[in-house]
């Protein structure tokens, strides 16, 4: 998961850093006191917060001191500590009014939504009041304010970045890139828009491409905890978890303080690299800090079949962001499954549907699994089979992939495929699952390959699913004529339960399986078996129908003994 720095920040990179030996003086010449802009200018803010707590204890402090101190904090991610100075400058009675609005966005990045909305409303009609009020209407989704601020965006850098941003945090991935674009046309020196840009065709799951344009910035930055893990990300995406991992190891080794700023994104994604390893440790306390820590932890307990602490976390979530809709979708899909709950099935339905359909997601690849899901619970197999071609070559070996086009070209009536598709399942999980036994047991029917459904079931520990698995196994093979392992399974369900029904079934199976004998197409053999099997029941009509069979038999000189 990349977690996209808010447009505000993007201000801290609308210069880019000068190339370290630009500026080198000869030798021999005398070195100078350096001054707060040489450290502002090259965004040292540890340099510039060392050098006003120099000013301060030599007895020369800064006119600005504080403010100064404030900002610093505020670049380096410790909006704690630049809250607390901004309280106090505030608290002053011949304050810059202005002070407000910057108290009021440390307090929108320590998550203080409610507090920083308070503050920027005190403090003076500027443009950054306005995007900071523009971001906090996003928040509250208050469209109605949203609106308003969006009027008084200017065409000025800081903010179509802000007007960026929100369209990112939307999920409108293409008209963010537009805008970044444009930007760059003109201000090619604006390199960390292409760290943007990236991000933004990794929503779009485009992961080569979001590789190749942050590579742009990578050349630069080499040491960008942002970059490099959104380059861990892609990594994951495009191979797997320890090549991911691989690449945040190398962000762990350099140790800088942009990697400082990024701890909590670092073993957030660990985790996900390590397919849930270290999950209940970790993610429970970042739910607060990550919106994605709580969606994987979801993911987690889905995956531990824990459905109650799954529904639990996601219960009250108001759904924003497509994966937020699409997992709400898949717990209430399974919690319906597995309650036989028409309710949470209708509730997953609507959501499958709120993504597959919107303008922004149709034509991505979760868009199209949504459409596939929604098509899925409403049973209607020929929809899902149109959604799951056009994304199957990207599922190959995804397990959960084939078992659901398996069952949808079963559904369908392709028994051939789906049984290629069932057979490409690996997981456990999966092929212990009396869903995956019954339907693969089907395929093999259907295919004439009853053998096969019957070793299924002598694999089985008796129970009452093997007891289903038998009841398919009678039913499904009578139906396609293979009446000799129909009978098989007659005669069992007949021994463990003396249903009429069952002693009809089996009669009718016999009858076939002699009917195929005398056409050549069943093994002589198969008549002892069955006449065995008929005198396991005690009925009157057992003697009439063995005594035809012997009669046969003995004409054509088959022994039956």
């Amino acid at each position: 998961v990349c977690v996209c720095v808010c447009g505000t920040m993007l201000l801290s990179r609308a210069k880019p850093a000068e190339v370290e030996g630009e500026h080198h003086h000869h030798h021999k010449r005398k070195k100078k006191m350096p001054k707060l802009d040489d450290f502002l200018n090259k965004r040292d803010y540890v340099g510039a917060a060392t050098l006003l707590e120099f000013l301060e204890s030599s007895g020369k402090p800064h006119a600005d001191s504080e403010a100064w101190k404030a900002y610093c904090a505020f670049h380096l991610g410790d909006y704690q500590k630049a809250l607390q100075i901004y309280k106090q400058l505030v608290s002053q009675p011949d304050c810059d009014p202005e002070m407000w609005v910057f108290l009021g966005c440390c307090c929108f990045f320590l998550g203080m939504y409610k507090e920083a909305d308070a503050a920027a409303l005190k403090g003076p009609k500027t443009p950054l009041q306005n995007r900071l009020l523009f971001h906090l209407c996003h928040k509250f989704n208050d469209e109605k304010r949203l609106l308003s601020y969006h009027q008084h965006l200017q065409d000025v850098v800081e903010d179509q970045l802000s007007l960026a941003s929100i369209h990112y945090l939307r999920s409108h991935y293409q008209e963010a890139i537009d805008i970044y674009r444009r930007i760059l046309l003109d201000n090619r020196e604006y390199i960390a828009l292409n760290a943007y840009v990236a991000l933004c065709y990794y929503k779009l799951d485009y992961y080569d491409v979001s590789q190749e344009v942050l590579q742009i910035y990578n050349q630069t930055y080499k040491d960008s905890a942002t970059a490099l893990n959104l380059k861990a990300c892609n990594h994951f995406r495009l191979f797997n978890g320890k090549a991911a991992e691989a690449e945040l190891k190398a962000l762990q080794d350099m140790a800088s303080p942009s990697f400082e700023f990024a701890q909590d994104l670092i073993k957030h994604n660990l985790v996900v690299f390590r397919s849930g390893e270290g999950a209940l440790q970790v993610l429970p306390k970042l739910i607060d800090v990550i919106p994605e820590a709580r969606l994987n932890l979801v993911i987690y307990f889905l995956r531990q079949n824990d459905l109650g602490e799954a529904y639990n976390l996601i219960r009250d979530l108001e759904p924003t962001t497509p994966q937020e809709y699409i997992l709400k979708g898949v717990v209430n899909a399974t919690l319906g499954q597995e309650q036989e709950s028409r309710e949470h099935l209708k509730i997953a339905q609507q959501y499958f549907q709120l993504v597959g359909g919107s303008a922004s997601e149709c034509d991505t690849i979760p868009g199209r699994q949504c459409m596939a899901s929604c098509f899925f619970l409403l049973k209607q197999f020929d929809d899902v089979l149109v959604y799951l071609n056009s994304i199957k070559s990207y599922f190959f070996s995804e397990d959960t992939f084939n078992m659901n086009y398996a069952q949808t070209l079963a559904s369908t009536g392709q028994w051939q495929e789906a049984e290629e598709a069932f057979l490409l399942v690996q997981s456990d999980r999966l092929t212990n699952d009396y869903t995956y036994r019954s339907w693969l047991a089907r395929c093999y029917i259907m295919n004439q390959k009853a053998r096969l459904a019957w070793e299924l079931y002598l694999k089985m520990e008796t129970s009452r699913e093997s007891f289903s698995l038998l009841q398919l196994i009678a039913n499904d093979c009578y139906k396609m004529g293979q009446f000799y392992y129909s009978a098989r399974a007659f005669d069992v369900l007949e021994r463990l339960d003396p249903n009429p029904e069952y002693w009809e079934g089996k009669r009718g199976a016999c009858i076939g399986v002699f009917q195929q004998v005398v056409a050549g197409h069943e093994p002589k053999d198969s008549l002892r078996e069955v006449v065995a099997m008929l005198q396991n029941t005690q009925n009157p009509q057992v003697e009439y129908i063995v005594r035809v069979m012997k009669k046969w038999a003995k004409e054509k000189r088959i022994a039956m003994h």
